[in-house]
């Protein structure tokens, strides 16, 4: 018998797939103990676990920012530089890959929403969508249009837009005003001015919450991290880096404490270190992370609907005790977990496959193939 070879792993982003799947699971815990019924019939059992949940594990998003503007610095300036060739077609090949798993995903929501209706009557089961609000959404606008969201989490899919359309223009801009000279200090300059108006303002009026500019101190932070992690630049210009991101931060943090803007500071630390290093998907261990990073979007798009499923159905069939409903709990977290990989491997894995067809038959250069989610990443 002849023996056949093991195709090798591909490197991975270790750091990068292992603080996204570590903060997708709290956002779907998170979201669990937020909604539905169960978790308040399991906080006389776990007071204080689901409190936490409830109200702290949110912060988590902020990892995903970090790491979207990470990557998208990766993606769209990897040098620094300014200039952005073709940003309409960015903009509509990031828009290619964020929106068509979205809009499937609030579809489903639809349906799970109506299903769980018939089972339970809660809050967190949003009333049937009109045809605009679909249409915001599907165009992810629905926050700044003031549209619910039919998921929760749908406002996170449209910030990540945002960010990534303002980063751009904020490249061709640079582009524009360098006009093809070398300008080294340009964008960092542009990008810290970004972070401190945010930190400094925005981010302090939760007005502006449906607009990137609320999210530009964490999500310029990860771009940041991206050049400063850079091994080929000289020790002064990674220090100089180094106190362009923490100047604004600490100044921020110093006038309003705000613990989502400081695990920001710290996840853009870790990438500014660790973010470059890759690791094999050899291990369990490694094989494990590398899976959950990948399937993070997929389960962030699904697990609201997986979740309201669970619920509705613990109402209606389990008894109200709080030890069952732990374990309703625990299902609707497996649950998210196993939709996600099967939404990953027959939803957004294909849709994007049509998505670059029809790029390459429409013609023209896609720039900004870097990842996403992050862009629920």
């Amino acid at each position: 018998m002849n023996a056949t070879r093991e195709p090798k792993s591909q490197p991975q982003f270790g750091l990068i797939n292992l603080l996204k799947a570590v903060a997708a699971q709290l956002i779907v815990l998170h979201h669990l103990a937020f909604y539905g019924p169960m978790a308040d019939r399991v906080r006389p059992l776990l007071p204080d676990l689901i409190d936490w949940l409830a109200d702290t594990a949110r912060i988590a998003v902020q990892v995903f920012l970090v790491i979207g503007g990470f990557l998208a610095a990766k993606s769209l300036a990897p040098t620094g530089q300014p200039g952005m060739s073709h940003p309409l077609a960015a903009i509509g090949h990031r828009y290619g890959k964020l929106a068509p798993p979205f809009i499937a995903a609030t579809l489903l929501a639809v349906v799970a929403s109506d299903w769980a209706s018939g089972w339970m009557t809660h809050d967190s089961i949003s009333p049937p969508p009109t045809l605009d609000q679909l249409g915001a959404h599907a165009l992810l606008l629905h926050g700044v249009l003031g549209f619910d969201s039919v998921a929760a989490g749908a406002w996170y899919v449209a910030i990540d837009f945002q960010l990534y359309a303002l980063l751009m223009a904020i490249l061709w801009l640079g582009g524009a005003i360098a006009g093809g000279r070398p300008a080294r200090w340009l964008m960092p300059a542009a990008v810290t001015l970004g972070v401190a108006v945010s930190l400094l303002h925005f981010n302090l009026d939760a007005g502006w919450d449906v607009w990137a500019l609320y999210f530009f101190g964490s999500y310029g932070l990860g771009v940041l991290a991206w050049w400063a992690g850079d091994r080929r630049h000289r020790p002064g210009f990674v220090l100089a880096l180094l106190v362009m991101m923490l100047i604004p931060a600490t100044v921020a943090l110093a006038l309003d404490f705000r613990s989502r803007i400081a695990l920001a500071v710290l996840t853009a630390g870790l990438l500014v270190l660790f973010g470059r290093s890759t690791t094999n998907s050899t291990g369990r261990f490694w094989s494990t992370v590398n899976t959950l990073g990948r399937i993070s979007y997929s389960v962030f798009l699904v697990h609201f609907a997986v979740c309201l499923l669970v619920n509705a159905a613990f109402t209606r069939f389990v008894s109200p005790e709080a030890e069952p409903q732990a374990f309703g709990m625990a299902v609707a977290w497996g649950a998210s977990l196993l939709a996600g990989a099967a939404f990953h491997r027959w939803v957004e894995v294909p849709l994007g496959a049509a998505v670059r067809l029809l790029g390459k038959l429409v013609g023209g250069p896609l720039a900004g193939q870097g990842d996403r989610f992050v862009s629920v990443r």
